[in-house]
C-alpha cells in the first residue's frame, strides 16, 4: 500500500514539474485540474492494476475459498441437524406409541381390577346374606328352644303347685292303678 501511495503522490509531483516547466515555454501539457487529476488517477490505477493484480487476486482467492469452506461446513452441519432432528422425531413418535400402549394397558388393568372388585364385593355380600340367614335360624331356634323350655318348666311349676289342691287320696290312689295297669298291659 505504501508503494501505491508514493506513486500517486510522485505522479502529483511530476504533474506540477511539468505545468512549471510548460509555464517558463518548455513543452507543455494541459494544467487543468480536472484532467491532470484524471491523468493521475489514470496512473494509479494502472499501478495499482499492474502491481495489486496478484496480490489482490490472492486474498480475493483465499477469502473465495474460506466462503466455500464455511458454506460446505454450514451445509454438513444442516445435514447433520437434519438427521438428528428426523432421528428426534422418529423416537418422539416412538415413545408417543409407547405411551398410547402404557395407557391401553393401564386402562385395561383398571377395568379388570374394577370387574374384580365388584365380583368380590358381591361374592362379600352374598356370603354375608348366608351367614345372616344361618344366624338367625340359629337364633330363632334357639329362642324357640329357650321358650320351650321356659313353658315347660313354668307347666311344671304351675302343675306342682295345682297338683296338690287337686290331688286327693282317691285321685291319687286311681292314678297309680291305672299306671299299673297299663305297665301290666305291655
Amino acid at each position: 500500500m505504501e508503494i501505491f501511495w508514493q506513486l500517486a503522490t510522485g505522479a502529483t509531483l511530476l504533474g506540477a514539474e511539468v505545468a512549471e516547466a510548460a509555464e517558463k515555454g518548455g513543452f507543455g501539457l494541459n494544467t487543468d485540474i480536472l484532467e491532470s487529476n484524471l491523468i493521475n488517477l489514470s496512473i494509479v490505477i494502472a499501478v495499482v492494476i499492474y502491481f495489486g493484480k496478484g496480490f489482490l487476486g490472492k486474498v480475493l482467492g483465499e477469502r473465495r475459498s474460506a466462503i466455500e469452506t464455511a458454506i460446505k461446513e454450514a451445509e454438513q452441519r444442516k445435514q447433520s441437524a437434519a438427521s438428528a432432528l428426523a432421528e428426534q422425531q422418529q423416537k418422539l413418535a416412538q415413545a408417543q406409541g409407547e405411551a398410547a400402549k402404557i395407557r391401553s394397558s393401564a386402562e385395561d388393568g383398571a377395568k379388570a381390577a374394577r370387574e374384580a372388585i365388584l365380583v368380590k364385593a358381591e361374592q362379600d355380600i352374598q356370603r354375608m346374606r348366608e351367614t345372616a340367614a344361618q344366624e338367625m335360624g340359629s337364633d330363632q331356634e334357639r329362642v324357640i328352644n329357650e321358650l320351650r323350655q321356659r313353658i315347660a318348666v313354668l307347666a311344671m311349676q304351675r302343675a306342682e303347685g295345682e297338683l296338690p289342691s287337686r290331688l286327693n287320696d282317691d285321685v291319687q290312689q286311681r292314678l297309680v292303678n291305672s299306671s299299673i295297669a297299663q305297665l301290666e298291659v305291655s
